[in-house]
C-alpha cells in the first residue's frame, strides 16, 4: 500500500518521500523554536500493523505499529495511555517527490520489519524493546544513492496528553518532558531541532527536502522532535523514565547493548511464553493459521498491564473520534465482558495463570457493597463509564466457575445477589454494544449462565439457599426469554426469530426506538436482529437445534451477513452506524439520530461465535469455513481488527478498500484475538469448550464435554 492516504491527512506520520532540494540558504535558525504552542493533532489511525513489548516488567513500554509506515502511539508507564503519539522517518533528496510503499512483514515473536521503498532506494525499519529498559529500538538501514538523507521525527504526548510537552536538546540528544513523565531519543544525530506541530516541527521544515531549522528547546506545546541520522546503518533508542536524565541513562545503555543482542533478548521472551502454552491444535492446517494463533496468544499476553496484573485493555489503538480523546479513550479501557473475552481466549491458549490474573482484576475493581462490575475502568481500577450493563456482571461469575476459583465465592455471591436483586431483571440498561436498553437474548443468557454457575459455586460452599435462590432465578428467566424477545409477527419471516433486544418485553408489538449512532430514528423493534442471541446456545442455556434459534440464524444471514471473497462476515446489528462515514471520514461522537452519516462494517468476531454455535450443532466443516474467515480477515503484521470492510466502501474509493479487509476500526482488537483461538480449540476438540458445564446439565441434560 502507499504511504499516503489522501483521506487522512492531518493523521499521516510516515510521509517517506524524495523532496525538492532549494539551492543554497542562509544558516540554520537556531535558539528557541517559534510558534508555540502549535496544532494539536489527534492520535493516528487505529488500524495498526503489529503490537509490541517485552515480556519482561521492568520494560513498561509498548509501542504499536502503523500500516502506513512508522511506529504510532507508544505507551508508558502503562498500557492505559500513550506517552508518544509517532516515532517516524522521512527520506529526503534533490529532485522532487517520489511516492513510496510500505510493507510490514512478522519476524519472530511480536517483533516487526518494514520496508519502505521508492524510486531507487529502499529503507528497512526492524523495531524491538528492549526487556532491560522502558526503551523502543530500531534499527535502520538506507540503501539510497548519494544525495538521499534520513531523519527521524519524534511526536510526544507524554502523560496520556498531547499538549504540555517541553523539549530540548542535552548531550547530542533529544529530551522531552511533561509533568512526570520524560523521554530521550537518541542515536547518532548529525542535527537536532525541537518544534511545534504544525509550525517549527521538522514535517514543516523538511518539504524542501532541508533541515533548515536547529531549534535547541521549545517550550510547553505539541512539541515535534526531528534528529538527522548519521549513516546508512545506525539505530535509534526512544526511552521513557520520571526523569530527563533518567530516560537518557536507559536510551544510552540500549544503544550500547545494540540492536542485535536486544532483538534477540526481546524474541527470546516470546520464544519462552509460547513454550510455555499448549500447542497449536492440529485443525490448524495453514501456516498462516498457525502464524495467527501464535499471533493471537501473544496480542493477548502483550495487551496486558505490567504495572497492574491483570488488567487487559481492549485494544492498542484509539479509532475515529476516540483519537481526539485527550486523555485517551475507551480502547484503552478494562472492560468487564472483554476481560471475560480475552480470558476465554487465554484459557483456550494454555495461559490459565493469565486467565487467573484477569479474574483477580475484576474482583479487585467489583463495586461494594452492591457488587455490580464498572462499565470499564482505568489499568488501575478507577472506575471511568457509569454505565450498567447487567452481562458485565454475569460474566465474572462464569469465568470463576470455569476456572474452578471458589476462593472468589464471596464476589461471587455478591454479584449473583444483584442480579437476582435488580429491579426489573433482565431488563438491562445496557446491552453488549453499549448503546441501547432492553430484553437483550445475549444478556439474558449470559445473565442465566452466570446465576446457574453461582448456584455451582455456592452449593459447594454450603449455602443451599443461595443455590436454590439463583436456580429458581435462572429457570424463570430461561422459561422467559422466548417470550421476551421472539417475534412471530416481525417482517423477515413468517416463523419466530430472535429481536436485538425488545424494549418493554413484548417482542410481537411494534415499539419503536432510536438505533443512535446517526441510525435511523423510530425503528420498529421487530426490524432490529443481531447475531449475539447465540451465546444462548453457547453457554448452554439452548440447544442448537432449538427451532426459533435455527431460523433465526436464516434471519440474520439474510439481513446481516455479507460474503466477500475472504470469507462470510456479519454486521453486529441492523442499521448500526459504528464505522467510518459514507465518504471515508470517521465515525464522530454525538452524529444526530437519522442522520445516516456513518455505517458499522462487518465484524469478524461474529464469525468465530457462528463457527462455535456450527461445532455445537455438529457442523465441524462450516466452522472451519469460519476460521479461514478469520485468518483471511488479518491485516499486515497478523493483527486481527475490530471490522471489515462490506460492500459499502467510502464513495468513490471501491478499489482502496477490498471487502472483507480491516477498515479503519480498533486493530488490533484483543476481543477479536481471544475468539480466533477460542473457535481454534473448541475445532479440535470438537465440543465449545467453555460452555460451562452446570449450564448444559441443567438444560441440555448432558455434561459440557
Amino acid at each position: 500500500m502507499t504511504a499516503i492516504l489522501p483521506a487522512l491527512p492531518l493523521l499521516l506520520v510516515a510521509t517517506l518521500a524524495v523532496a525538492p532540494g532549494a539551492g543554497a540558504t542562509a544558516a540554520p535558525a537556531t535558539g528557541s523554536a517559534p510558534g508555540a504552542p502549535g496544532v494539536d493533532q489527534q492520535y493516528l489511525p487505529a488500524d495498526k500493523s503489529g503490537l509490541l513489548t517485552s515480556r519482561t516488567r521492568q520494560s513498561r513500554v509498548w509501542a504499536t505499529v502503523q500500516r502506513e509506515g512508522g511506529l504510532g502511539e507508544i505507551f508508558y508507564p502503562t498500557i492505559g495511555g500513550p506517552s508518544a503519539r509517532a516515532l517516524s522517518f522521512v527520506v529526503t533528496a534533490h529532485g522532487g517527490v517520489v511516492p513510496a510503499r510500505v510493507r510490514t512483514e512478522q519476524l519472530d515473536g511480536l517483533r516487526f520489519r518494514q520496508t519502505f521503498t521508492g524510486a531507487g532506494w529502499r529503507l528497512t525499519a526492524d523495531y524491538a524493546t528492549d526487556p532491560a529498559r522502558s526503551t523502543v529500538l530500531v534499527d535502520l538501514a538506507l540503501a539510497a544513492p548519494r544525495g538521499h538523507d534520513l531523519y527521524a521525527i519524534y511526536d510526544p504526548a507524554l502523560g496520556n496528553s498531547r499538549a504540555g510537552d517541553s523539549g530540548r536538546t542535552a548531550g547530542g540528544a533529544l529530551l522531552a518532558t511533561d509533568g512526570g513523565v520524560s523521554s530521550a531519543l537518541a542515536g547518532s544525530f548529525a542535527a537536532t531541532s525541537s518544534g511545534f506541530a504544525g509550525v517549527s516541527d521538522g514535517r514543516t521544515d523538511l518539504r524542501d527536502g532541508r533541515m533548515d531549522w536547529r531549534y535547541s528547546s521549545a517550550t510547553a506545546g505539541n512539541l515535534v522532535q526531528t534528529a538527522a541520522l548519521r549513516g546508512r546503518h545506525t539505530t535509534v533508542a526512544l526511552s521513557f523514565a520520571g526523569t530527563a536524565a533518567d530516560a537518557l541513562t536507559a536510551a544510552r545503555a540500549s544503544l550500547r547493548a545494540g540492536f542485535p543482542g536486544v532483538a534477540r533478548s526481546y524474541a527470546y521472551g516470546w520464544q519462552r511464553y509460547l513454550s510455555g502454552l499448549d500447542d497449536p491444535p492440529r485443525v490448524l492446517r495453514t501456516a498462516a493459521q498457525r502464524q495467527l494463533y501464535r499471533t493471537s496468544a501473544m496480542v493477548l499476553a502483550a495487551s496486558e498491564d505490567k504495572t497492574h496484573p491483570g488488567a487487559y485493555v481492549a485494544a492498542p489503538a484509539a479509532p475515529w473520534a476516540f483519537g481526539t480523546d485527550d486523555p485517551s479513550g475507551p480502547y484503552h479501557l478494562v472492560w468487564s465482558r472483554d476481560l471475560y473475552q480475552i480470558a476465554t481466549g487465554l484459557i483456550a491458549a494454555g495461559d490459565r495463570a493469565g486467565a487467573g490474573r484477569a479474574l483477580d482484576f475484576l474482583f479487585g475493581v467489583q463495586q461494594k457493597p452492591d457488587g455490580s462490575f464498572p462499565q470499564n475502568s482505568r489499568v488501575d481500577g478507577t472506575p471511568v463509564w457509569g454505565g450498567l450493563q447487567l452481562d458485565e456482571v454475569a460474566l465474572p461469575i462464569v469465568l470463576a466457575y470455569q476456572l474452578g476459583r471458589g476462593d472468589r465465592w464471596p464476589g461471587v455471591k455478591r454479584a449473583a445477589d444483584f442480579l437476582v436483586a435488580y429491579p426489573g431483571a433482565p431488563f438491562t440498561p445496557q446491552e453488549r454494544w453499549e448503546n441501547q436498553s432492553g430484553y437483550s437474548p445475549n444478556t439474558i443468557a449470559t445473565a442465566i449462565a452466570g446465576l446457574v454457575c453461582a448456584a455451582s459455586l455456592a452449593r459447594a460452599h454450603d449455602d443451599p439457599a443461595s443455590a436454590r435462590r439463583y436456580l429458581a432465578t435462572a429457570d424463570a428467566w430461561r422459561a422467559r426469554v422466548k417470550s421476551w424477545t421472539v417475534t412471530t409477527t416481525g417482517p423477515y419471516s413468517a416463523r419466530p426469530y430472535f429481536l436485538r433486544l425488545t424494549k418493554d418485553g413484548n417482542p410481537d408489538a411494534g415499539t419503536t426506538y432510536d438505533i443512535g449512532d446517526s441510525g435511523p430514528v423510530g425503528v420498529d423493534q421487530r426490524r432490529v436482529v443481531d447475531p449475539s442471541f447465540l451465546d444462548l446456545v453457547r453457554l448452554g442455556v439452548l440447544p442448537p437445534a432449538d427451532a426459533d434459534v435455527v431460523n433465526t440464524l436464516a434471519v440474520v444471514d439474510a439481513q446481516l451477513g455479507v460474503a466477500t471473497p475472504r470469507g462470510f462476515f456479519w454486521h453486529r446489528a441492523s442499521f448500526d452506524g459504528f464505522g467510518e462515514q459514507l465518504d471515508g471520514s470517521q465515525w464522530e461522537y454525538d452524529e444526530p439520530g437519522g442522520s445516516l452519516v456513518s455505517r458499522g462494517r462487518a465484524w469478524p468476531l461474529l464469525g468465530g461465535e457462528r463457527g462455535e454455535y456450527e461445532i455445537a450443532a455438529g457442523d465441524l466443516r462450516a466452522a472451519s469455513a469460519r476460521l479461514a474467515a478469520m485468518t483471511h480477515a488479518a491485516g499486515p503484521g497478523g493483527m486481527l481488527p475490530e471490522q471489515v470492510w462490506d460492500h459499502t466502501p467510502p464513495a468513490g474509493q471501491s478499489g482502496r478498500f477490498a471487502p472483507g479487509t480491516p477498515t479503519f476500526s480498533a486493530t488490533p482488537l484483543a476481543w477479536t484475538h481471544a475468539q480466533y483461538l477460542r473457535l481454534a480449540r473448541d475445532l479440535a476438540a470438537r465440543r465449545v469448550v467453555e460452555q460451562p458445564a452446570a449450564v448444559a446439565e441443567r438444560y441440555l441434560g448432558r455434561r459440557s464435554g
